[in-house]
């Protein structure tokens, strides 16, 4: 792989690979974040011309708090199917992973909506994606707006990928301090428990890996938290069900066999792959 401006050094690499998470780094201009938090809002609308995988508030729809979750969203609009191919984005992933094909999971924008915007408790992901192995997912965040400590933006803990996966993937949340609060009788010895906030500016992104303990408290602020996560798989990651998943009805290979097809899309195949619709 040819080095490029676009890619990562060697210092940030390690520290994705020591942290489980990469700090924020420019992926879109402002213009490009402003025009998807508004296509964002068109789908959360019901005004695209295309439906995602799911619409839904993660907290139920009774709740008084609010998480807008979306999946696949790039099926539903043209702009967030150029992002999900994100060359810069992409050829990062690449890098974290240290594999040259690059594949999409899903796409997911959570967003919290000013004032009643609610939590999204301490977790990790892989877990809950109980029909792919192995777990080694990158997860690509971009705030579409500014997302800060005000406005509930991600916290996460350092060197916690390296522990394994935890139960099904709920760490335990304390509702009041918003700290993690786990069976220290399943964690190794080593573990030691710090969390950390993560603001990322807009048309900004932050990487993590998939069993990286993160979560994000309440947005009571004025202003709204949109993002979007892409959840990106190495080219070797399997279909292995043993649980359900909405992207489950996807699923055209059998099991053990590599995960790929028109909706599980090759983004990065030793360089950048040029956007295809589905459909």
């Amino acid at each position: 792989m040819e080095e490029s401006a676009d890619m990562l050094s060697q210092e940030q690499i390690e520290q994705f690979k020591r942290n489980g998470y990469l700090e924020a780094v420019r992926a879109v201009s402002d213009e490009e974040a402003d025009a998807l938090r508004e296509r964002m809002h068109e789908v959360l609308e019901g005004k695209a011309r295309r439906g995602p995988e799911s619409n839904r508030n993660l907290l139920g729809e009774e709740s008084q708090r609010v998480v807008h979750q979306i999946v696949n969203i790039w099926e539903a609009d043209d702009l967030f199917l150029k992002h999900v191919y994100n060359e810069r984005i992409a050829g990062m992933v690449s890098q974290l992973m240290d594999h040259p094909v690059v594949r999409v999971w899903h796409d997911q924008i959570q967003f919290k909506p000013p004032k009643v915007g609610g939590p999204t408790d301490w977790h990790q992901d892989h877990p809950y994606w109980p029909i792919i192995q192995p777990p080694d997912l990158v997860s690509a965040w971009m705030a579409l707006d500014d997302a800060t400590v005000e406005n509930g933006c991600m916290w996460m803990v350092p060197g916690s990928h390296l522990w394994g996966s935890y139960k099904d993937g709920t760490i335990g949340t304390d509702p009041d301090t918003f700290d993690p609060t786990p069976d220290f009788s399943l964690l190794p010895e080593c573990a030691r428990i710090e969390k950390v906030p993560c603001e990322v500016p807009k048309g900004h992104v932050m990487f993590h890996h998939c069993l990286t303990w993160h979560g994000s408290p309440c947005n009571n602020s004025e202003r709204g938290r949109p993002a979007i996560a892409v959840h990106y798989m190495p080219g070797y990651t399997r279909y292995e069900p043993r649980h359900g998943h909405v992207m489950e009805r996807r699923v055209e290979v059998k099991p053990g066999e590599v995960l790929q097809g028109e909706y599980f899309p090759t983004v990065w195949d030793n360089g950048p792959v040029a956007p295809v619709a589905v459909g």
